[in-house]
Protein backbone atom coordinates (compact mmCIF):
# COMPACT_ATOMS: atom_id res chain seq x y z
CA UNK A 1 0.00 0.00 0.00
CA UNK A 2 1.31 3.77 -0.62
CA UNK A 3 2.10 5.72 2.04
CA UNK A 4 -0.14 8.80 2.15
CA UNK A 5 2.98 10.77 4.08
CA UNK A 6 5.51 10.11 1.18
CA UNK A 7 5.76 13.26 -0.79
CA UNK A 8 4.46 11.32 -4.50
CA UNK A 9 1.81 9.20 -2.78
CA UNK A 10 -0.86 9.33 -5.25
CA UNK A 11 1.55 9.75 -8.04
CA UNK A 12 1.39 6.73 -10.65
CA UNK A 13 4.01 6.37 -13.43
CA UNK A 14 3.74 4.43 -16.68
CA UNK A 15 7.18 2.96 -16.61
CA UNK A 16 8.77 2.02 -20.10
CA UNK A 17 12.07 2.63 -19.07
CA UNK A 18 14.84 -0.09 -19.32
CA UNK A 19 18.89 -0.06 -18.15
CA UNK A 20 19.77 2.34 -15.44
CA UNK A 21 19.06 6.42 -16.18
CA UNK A 22 15.25 6.65 -16.44
CA UNK A 23 15.35 3.45 -13.91
CA UNK A 24 17.04 5.45 -11.27
CA UNK A 25 15.30 8.46 -11.57
CA UNK A 26 11.99 6.52 -11.42
CA UNK A 27 13.15 4.63 -8.22
CA UNK A 28 13.66 7.88 -6.45
CA UNK A 29 10.61 8.28 -7.52
CA UNK A 30 8.51 5.09 -6.00
CA UNK A 31 10.66 4.66 -2.76
CA UNK A 32 9.16 8.57 -2.14
CA UNK A 33 5.91 7.06 -2.77
CA UNK A 34 4.73 6.95 -6.12
CA UNK A 35 2.97 4.16 -7.93
CA UNK A 36 5.62 3.23 -10.85
CA UNK A 37 4.33 0.41 -12.85
CA UNK A 38 6.81 -0.98 -15.27
CA UNK A 39 6.98 -2.71 -18.60
CA UNK A 40 8.49 -5.75 -19.53
CA UNK A 41 7.88 -9.43 -20.51
CA UNK A 42 10.41 -12.83 -20.20
CA UNK A 43 10.34 -12.09 -24.53
CA UNK A 44 11.46 -9.07 -23.83
CA UNK A 45 13.33 -8.34 -20.61
CA UNK A 46 14.93 -5.06 -18.81
CA UNK A 47 18.41 -5.76 -21.12
CA UNK A 48 20.16 -4.96 -17.12
CA UNK A 49 18.26 -8.04 -15.82
CA UNK A 50 20.81 -10.13 -17.51
CA UNK A 51 23.66 -8.56 -16.16
CA UNK A 52 26.22 -9.67 -13.40
CA UNK A 53 26.46 -10.15 -10.31
CA UNK A 54 23.64 -12.78 -9.84
CA UNK A 55 22.77 -15.23 -7.41
CA UNK A 56 24.86 -17.77 -7.56
CA UNK A 57 23.00 -21.28 -8.67
CA UNK A 58 20.14 -19.34 -10.79
CA UNK A 59 22.62 -17.55 -12.74
CA UNK A 60 20.72 -18.86 -16.31
CA UNK A 61 17.65 -19.98 -14.95
CA UNK A 62 16.14 -16.59 -13.87
CA UNK A 63 15.98 -13.08 -15.17
CA UNK A 64 14.53 -12.32 -11.02
CA UNK A 65 18.34 -12.81 -9.96
CA UNK A 66 20.18 -9.60 -11.08
CA UNK A 67 21.41 -7.86 -8.15
CA UNK A 68 22.37 -4.74 -10.84
CA UNK A 69 18.42 -4.90 -11.85
CA UNK A 70 17.34 -5.29 -8.46
CA UNK A 71 19.20 -2.86 -6.66
CA UNK A 72 17.54 -0.05 -8.96
CA UNK A 73 14.31 -0.97 -9.48
CA UNK A 74 12.60 -1.23 -5.47
CA UNK A 75 9.27 -0.40 -4.48
CA UNK A 76 8.15 -0.74 -7.95
CA UNK A 77 5.67 -3.06 -9.62
CA UNK A 78 6.12 -4.62 -12.62
CA UNK A 79 3.31 -5.84 -15.49
CA UNK A 80 4.08 -8.59 -18.19
CA UNK A 81 3.66 -6.98 -20.79
CA UNK A 82 4.97 -7.95 -24.09
CA UNK A 83 5.84 -4.57 -25.79
CA UNK A 84 6.74 -6.57 -29.37
CA UNK A 85 3.15 -7.69 -29.67
CA UNK A 86 0.68 -5.69 -31.73
CA UNK A 87 -2.38 -6.04 -28.90
CA UNK A 88 0.46 -4.77 -26.22
CA UNK A 89 -1.11 -1.06 -27.41
CA UNK A 90 -4.25 -1.54 -26.44
CA UNK A 91 -3.17 -2.05 -22.74
CA UNK A 92 -0.55 0.21 -22.09
CA UNK A 93 -2.89 2.68 -24.20
CA UNK A 94 -5.35 2.23 -20.98
CA UNK A 95 -2.49 2.61 -18.89
CA UNK A 96 -1.42 5.55 -20.18
CA UNK A 97 -4.53 7.56 -19.96
CA UNK A 98 -4.90 6.67 -16.22
CA UNK A 99 -0.99 7.87 -14.81
CA UNK A 100 0.38 10.83 -13.86
CA UNK A 101 3.54 10.44 -15.30
CA UNK A 102 4.94 8.45 -18.78
CA UNK A 103 8.42 7.80 -18.75
CA UNK A 104 10.71 6.25 -21.85
CA UNK A 105 13.92 5.80 -22.67
CA UNK A 106 14.03 4.28 -26.18
CA UNK A 107 15.58 5.38 -29.25
CA UNK A 108 13.30 7.94 -30.94
CA UNK A 109 12.38 4.82 -33.78
CA UNK A 110 11.39 3.12 -31.59
CA UNK A 111 9.07 5.27 -29.96
CA UNK A 112 8.08 6.53 -33.02
CA UNK A 113 7.12 2.77 -34.29
CA UNK A 114 5.03 1.86 -30.43
CA UNK A 115 3.35 5.10 -31.42
CA UNK A 116 4.26 7.01 -28.19
CA UNK A 117 4.44 10.52 -29.15
CA UNK A 118 3.34 13.04 -26.42
CA UNK A 119 1.32 14.99 -28.69
CA UNK A 120 -1.44 12.30 -29.39
CA UNK A 121 -2.09 11.87 -25.78
CA UNK A 122 -2.21 15.10 -24.61
CA UNK A 123 -5.33 16.24 -26.49
CA UNK A 124 -7.21 13.46 -24.87
CA UNK A 125 -5.15 13.77 -20.88
CA UNK A 126 -3.86 17.21 -20.69
CA UNK A 127 -2.72 16.99 -17.46
CA UNK A 128 -0.52 14.21 -18.33
CA UNK A 129 3.15 14.54 -17.79
CA UNK A 130 5.62 12.94 -20.55
CA UNK A 131 9.00 12.15 -20.50
CA UNK A 132 10.94 11.43 -23.35
CA UNK A 133 14.93 10.41 -22.52
CA UNK A 134 16.80 9.30 -25.54
CA UNK A 135 20.53 9.45 -25.66
CA UNK A 136 20.77 12.97 -28.20
CA UNK A 137 16.86 13.81 -27.58
CA UNK A 138 14.37 14.39 -30.38
CA UNK A 139 15.73 16.85 -32.73
CA UNK A 140 19.09 17.03 -34.43
CA UNK A 141 21.40 15.53 -37.19
CA UNK A 142 22.16 12.10 -34.72
CA UNK A 143 18.72 12.28 -33.14
CA UNK A 144 17.88 8.53 -34.14
CA UNK A 145 21.76 7.46 -33.09
CA UNK A 146 21.00 5.05 -30.20
CA UNK A 147 23.83 4.28 -27.38
CA UNK A 148 24.11 3.51 -23.40
CA UNK A 149 26.08 5.32 -20.99
CA UNK A 150 29.64 3.63 -22.17
CA UNK A 151 29.21 6.39 -25.43
CA UNK A 152 27.22 9.62 -23.79
CA UNK A 153 30.57 9.52 -21.63
CA UNK A 154 32.82 10.42 -24.33
CA UNK A 155 30.45 11.77 -26.65
CA UNK A 156 29.82 14.37 -23.84
CA UNK A 157 33.25 15.36 -23.28
CA UNK A 158 34.15 13.81 -19.87
CA UNK A 159 36.35 10.48 -21.68
CA UNK A 160 38.76 13.15 -22.90
CA UNK A 161 39.24 14.36 -19.05
CA UNK A 162 39.58 11.05 -17.76
CA UNK A 163 43.24 9.43 -17.05
CA UNK A 164 46.63 10.35 -17.33
CA UNK A 165 48.80 12.39 -19.58
CA UNK A 166 50.26 10.99 -22.95
CA UNK A 167 47.98 8.14 -22.41
CA UNK A 168 44.58 7.28 -23.74
CA UNK A 169 41.14 8.23 -22.10
CA UNK A 170 40.02 5.88 -19.62
CA UNK A 171 36.53 7.18 -19.28
CA UNK A 172 35.14 6.94 -15.53
CA UNK A 173 35.17 2.83 -15.57
CA UNK A 174 31.32 2.47 -15.44
CA UNK A 175 28.16 4.43 -16.83
CA UNK A 176 28.73 7.20 -14.54
CA UNK A 177 25.86 9.61 -16.69
CA UNK A 178 23.84 6.44 -16.04
CA UNK A 179 23.79 6.64 -12.64
CA UNK A 180 24.44 10.24 -11.39
CA UNK A 181 24.14 12.97 -14.12
CA UNK A 182 21.33 11.77 -16.09
CA UNK A 183 18.80 10.24 -13.14
CA UNK A 184 19.44 13.53 -11.23
CA UNK A 185 18.42 16.05 -13.12
CA UNK A 186 15.56 13.86 -14.45
CA UNK A 187 14.43 13.99 -11.18
CA UNK A 188 14.19 17.70 -10.48
CA UNK A 189 12.37 18.33 -14.50
CA UNK A 190 9.97 15.87 -13.00
CA UNK A 191 9.03 17.93 -9.59
CA UNK A 192 9.83 20.60 -11.53
CA UNK A 193 6.71 19.66 -13.62
CA UNK A 194 4.65 17.83 -11.18
CA UNK A 195 4.69 21.74 -8.99
CA UNK A 196 3.57 23.41 -12.22
CA UNK A 197 1.11 21.20 -12.88
CA UNK A 198 -0.24 21.27 -9.23
CA UNK A 199 -0.41 25.16 -9.66
CA UNK A 200 -2.10 25.49 -13.72
CA UNK A 201 -3.30 21.70 -13.86
CA UNK A 202 -1.62 21.36 -17.01
CA UNK A 203 0.77 18.87 -17.99
CA UNK A 204 4.04 19.28 -20.12
CA UNK A 205 6.71 17.33 -22.16
CA UNK A 206 10.00 17.04 -21.24
CA UNK A 207 12.62 16.21 -23.12
CA UNK A 208 15.49 15.12 -21.81
CA UNK A 209 19.03 14.20 -24.08
CA UNK A 210 21.15 12.11 -22.07
CA UNK A 211 24.11 13.44 -23.95
CA UNK A 212 23.67 17.46 -23.35
CA UNK A 213 22.93 16.60 -19.51
CA UNK A 214 26.72 14.82 -19.65
CA UNK A 215 27.95 18.10 -21.03
CA UNK A 216 26.44 20.07 -18.39
CA UNK A 217 29.37 18.87 -15.84
CA UNK A 218 32.35 19.79 -18.16
CA UNK A 219 32.55 23.20 -16.14
CA UNK A 220 35.55 24.84 -16.12
CA UNK A 221 36.78 23.03 -19.60
CA UNK A 222 34.51 24.60 -21.79
CA UNK A 223 34.97 28.18 -20.46
CA UNK A 224 38.59 27.52 -20.77
CA UNK A 225 38.62 27.07 -24.22
CA UNK A 226 36.21 29.77 -24.66
CA UNK A 227 38.44 32.51 -22.93
CA UNK A 228 41.58 31.06 -22.96
CA UNK A 229 41.06 28.87 -26.31
CA UNK A 230 42.78 26.53 -24.48
CA UNK A 231 41.97 22.44 -24.07
CA UNK A 232 42.17 21.03 -21.00
CA UNK A 233 43.99 17.32 -21.10
CA UNK A 234 43.88 14.68 -18.53
CA UNK A 235 45.84 15.54 -15.52
CA UNK A 236 45.41 12.01 -14.01
CA UNK A 237 45.13 12.39 -10.00
CA UNK A 238 46.30 15.77 -10.03
CA UNK A 239 45.30 19.31 -9.96
CA UNK A 240 46.47 22.61 -10.54
CA UNK A 241 46.02 23.60 -6.88
CA UNK A 242 46.98 21.40 -4.96
CA UNK A 243 50.54 19.64 -4.05
CA UNK A 244 50.45 16.92 -2.60
CA UNK A 245 47.53 15.60 -4.79
CA UNK A 246 46.79 12.05 -5.71
CA UNK A 247 46.48 8.24 -4.47
CA UNK A 248 49.13 6.82 -2.72
CA UNK A 249 49.96 3.18 -1.65
CA UNK A 250 49.37 1.71 1.80
CA UNK A 251 49.78 -1.00 3.79
CA UNK A 252 48.07 -4.08 2.58
CA UNK A 253 46.43 -6.91 4.52
CA UNK A 254 45.92 -10.71 4.03
CA UNK A 255 42.29 -10.85 3.79
CA UNK A 256 40.90 -13.20 1.25
CA UNK A 257 38.64 -11.55 -1.36
CA UNK A 258 37.31 -12.25 -4.96
CA UNK A 259 37.87 -9.94 -7.71
CA UNK A 260 36.21 -9.87 -11.32
CA UNK A 261 38.57 -10.76 -14.10
CA UNK A 262 37.93 -10.84 -17.90
CA UNK A 263 37.70 -14.70 -17.21
CA UNK A 264 35.15 -14.35 -14.33
CA UNK A 265 35.44 -14.29 -10.49
CA UNK A 266 38.74 -15.25 -9.00
CA UNK A 267 40.37 -15.72 -5.35
CA UNK A 268 42.34 -12.97 -4.42
CA UNK A 269 44.11 -11.22 -1.57
CA UNK A 270 43.75 -7.67 -0.67
CA UNK A 271 47.13 -6.60 -0.74
CA UNK A 272 47.35 -3.53 -2.78
CA UNK A 273 45.29 -0.78 -0.69
CA UNK A 274 45.44 3.04 -1.18
CA UNK A 275 44.20 6.59 0.03
CA UNK A 276 43.69 10.02 -1.05
CA UNK A 277 45.55 12.89 0.14
CA UNK A 278 44.61 16.49 -1.33
CA UNK A 279 47.04 19.58 0.55
CA UNK A 280 45.48 22.38 -0.94
CA UNK A 281 47.21 25.38 1.33
CA UNK A 282 50.00 26.34 3.15
CA UNK A 283 48.76 25.05 6.77
CA UNK A 284 47.70 21.85 5.25
CA UNK A 285 51.47 21.45 4.36
CA UNK A 286 52.72 22.57 7.34
CA UNK A 287 50.41 20.29 9.46
CA UNK A 288 50.91 17.55 7.05
CA UNK A 289 54.88 17.93 7.41
CA UNK A 290 54.04 17.85 10.96
CA UNK A 291 51.98 14.72 10.80
CA UNK A 292 55.34 13.30 9.03
CA UNK A 293 57.52 14.76 11.53
CA UNK A 294 58.94 16.93 9.64
CA UNK A 295 61.90 15.42 8.01
CA UNK A 296 64.45 17.61 5.86
CA UNK A 297 63.16 16.28 2.45
CA UNK A 298 59.64 18.67 3.81
CA UNK A 299 62.03 21.80 4.70
CA UNK A 300 63.88 22.02 1.02
CA UNK A 301 62.78 25.29 -1.55
CA UNK A 302 61.92 23.03 -3.50
CA UNK A 303 58.65 21.48 -1.69
CA UNK A 304 58.59 25.52 0.36
CA UNK A 305 55.61 26.68 -2.00
CA UNK A 306 52.80 25.53 -4.02
CA UNK A 307 54.42 26.34 -7.11
CA UNK A 308 57.57 24.51 -6.16
CA UNK A 309 55.46 21.53 -5.28
CA UNK A 310 54.13 21.49 -8.22
CA UNK A 311 57.75 21.95 -10.34
CA UNK A 312 58.76 18.98 -8.54
CA UNK A 313 55.69 16.89 -7.84
CA UNK A 314 56.92 13.41 -9.72
CA UNK A 315 59.44 13.69 -6.63
CA UNK A 316 57.19 14.97 -4.10
CA UNK A 317 55.06 11.94 -4.79
CA UNK A 318 57.53 9.01 -4.43
CA UNK A 319 58.88 10.86 -1.12
CA UNK A 320 54.74 10.92 -0.10
CA UNK A 321 54.15 7.70 -1.49
CA UNK A 322 57.48 6.09 0.64
CA UNK A 323 56.01 7.62 3.58
CA UNK A 324 52.30 5.99 3.57
CA UNK A 325 53.13 2.46 2.34
CA UNK A 326 53.91 1.44 5.53
CA UNK A 327 50.39 2.37 6.75
CA UNK A 328 47.00 1.48 6.57
CA UNK A 329 44.76 4.08 5.05
CA UNK A 330 42.63 3.78 7.60
CA UNK A 331 45.57 5.16 9.88
CA UNK A 332 46.50 7.60 7.49
CA UNK A 333 43.45 8.58 7.07
CA UNK A 334 42.55 9.31 10.35
CA UNK A 335 45.46 10.71 11.09
CA UNK A 336 45.75 13.44 8.69
CA UNK A 337 42.04 14.47 9.00
CA UNK A 338 42.72 14.93 12.50
CA UNK A 339 45.57 17.62 11.89
CA UNK A 340 43.12 19.21 9.17
CA UNK A 341 44.55 17.55 6.13
CA UNK A 342 41.93 16.18 3.88
CA UNK A 343 42.88 12.47 3.23
CA UNK A 344 40.79 9.65 2.68
CA UNK A 345 40.59 5.80 1.92
CA UNK A 346 39.94 4.15 -1.06
CA UNK A 347 37.17 1.98 -0.22
CA UNK A 348 35.96 -1.46 -2.13
CA UNK A 349 32.38 -2.44 -1.69
CA UNK A 350 33.07 -4.61 1.21
CA UNK A 351 34.48 -1.53 3.16
CA UNK A 352 31.62 0.38 2.27
CA UNK A 353 29.33 -2.68 3.09
CA UNK A 354 30.69 -3.93 6.16
CA UNK A 355 33.76 -1.72 7.58
CA UNK A 356 32.68 1.74 6.90
CA UNK A 357 31.26 3.20 10.41
CA UNK A 358 29.59 6.43 8.97
CA UNK A 359 27.57 4.38 6.50
CA UNK A 360 26.56 2.26 9.01
CA UNK A 361 25.99 4.89 11.66
CA UNK A 362 22.88 6.58 9.03
CA UNK A 363 21.51 3.15 8.42
CA UNK A 364 22.81 3.90 4.37
CA UNK A 365 22.14 0.11 3.25
CA UNK A 366 18.49 -1.70 3.72
CA UNK A 367 18.44 -5.34 3.83
CA UNK A 368 15.46 -6.98 1.73
CA UNK A 369 13.82 -10.37 1.37
CA UNK A 370 13.32 -10.87 -2.58
CA UNK A 371 11.33 -14.37 -3.16
CA UNK A 372 14.11 -15.75 -5.11
CA UNK A 373 18.14 -13.68 -4.51
CA UNK A 374 17.02 -14.20 -0.57
CA UNK A 375 18.01 -11.08 1.94
CA UNK A 376 20.01 -8.65 0.29
CA UNK A 377 21.54 -5.29 0.74
CA UNK A 378 20.42 -2.34 -1.22
CA UNK A 379 21.20 1.23 -1.86
CA UNK A 380 19.60 3.60 0.78
CA UNK A 381 19.16 6.92 0.18
CA UNK A 382 21.53 9.75 0.30
CA UNK A 383 19.21 12.17 1.45
CA UNK A 384 16.91 11.98 4.27
CA UNK A 385 13.43 13.80 4.62
CA UNK A 386 13.25 15.01 8.23
CA UNK A 387 9.18 14.71 7.87
CA UNK A 388 8.58 12.79 5.00
CA UNK A 389 11.84 10.26 4.94
CA UNK A 390 11.02 7.16 2.18
CA UNK A 391 11.34 3.92 2.66
CA UNK A 392 12.38 0.85 0.28
CA UNK A 393 8.68 -0.31 0.19
CA UNK A 394 9.60 -3.91 -1.22
CA UNK A 395 12.77 -5.04 -3.38
CA UNK A 396 12.78 -5.22 -7.22
CA UNK A 397 9.80 -7.29 -9.07
CA UNK A 398 9.95 -10.57 -10.49
CA UNK A 399 8.84 -10.23 -14.34
CA UNK A 400 4.70 -9.84 -14.34
CA UNK A 401 5.01 -10.18 -10.61
CA UNK A 402 2.05 -7.62 -10.61
CA UNK A 403 0.29 -8.62 -13.67
CA UNK A 404 -3.06 -9.08 -12.51
CA UNK A 405 -3.39 -5.92 -9.77
CA UNK A 406 -2.60 -3.51 -12.57
CA UNK A 407 -5.06 -5.44 -15.09
CA UNK A 408 -7.79 -6.11 -12.45
CA UNK A 409 -7.78 -3.04 -10.42
CA UNK A 410 -6.08 -0.17 -12.20
CA UNK A 411 -6.93 -1.03 -15.93
CA UNK A 412 -10.63 -2.29 -14.65
CA UNK A 413 -10.45 -5.85 -16.70
CA UNK A 414 -12.11 -8.58 -16.63
CA UNK A 415 -10.81 -12.20 -16.10
CA UNK A 416 -11.41 -13.11 -19.27
CA UNK A 417 -10.35 -10.02 -21.00
CA UNK A 418 -6.93 -11.07 -18.91
CA UNK A 419 -6.74 -14.34 -19.92
CA UNK A 420 -7.68 -14.42 -23.37
CA UNK A 421 -4.47 -11.62 -23.62
CA UNK A 422 -2.17 -14.01 -21.50
CA UNK A 423 -3.29 -17.04 -23.75
CA UNK A 424 -1.93 -14.65 -26.68
CA UNK A 425 1.27 -13.90 -25.10
CA UNK A 426 0.26 -10.46 -24.64
CA UNK A 427 0.44 -10.70 -20.91
CA UNK A 428 2.41 -12.49 -18.68
CA UNK A 429 1.65 -13.54 -14.96
CA UNK A 430 4.90 -13.89 -12.95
Amino acid sequence: MTDRKLPFAGIRVCDFSWFAASPVATKLLADHGAEVIKMESSSHPDGIRLSNPKTPGLEDVSFNASGWFNNMNTSKLCMGLNLANPRAREVYDRLIMVSDIVIENFSPRVKDRMGLNYEDYAKIKPDLIWIDQPMQGLKGPHRNRAGFGAVITPLGGLSHLSGYPHRHPIGTGTNYTDYVINPGHLAIAIIGALRRRRKTGKGQHIVMAQVASAAAILETAVLDYTVNDRIQERTGNRTSDAAPHGCYPCKGEDRECTVMTSLGPAASKKNNRWCVIAVTTDEQWNSFCHVLGNPPWTKEDKFSTLLARKQNEDELDAMVGDWTKSRTPEDIMMTLQHAGVPAGVVQDAEDILVHDPQLRSRGYYVYLDHCETGNSAYDGFAFKLSETPGVLSRPAPRIGEHTEHVCKNILGMTEDEIDMLVVEEVLEIG
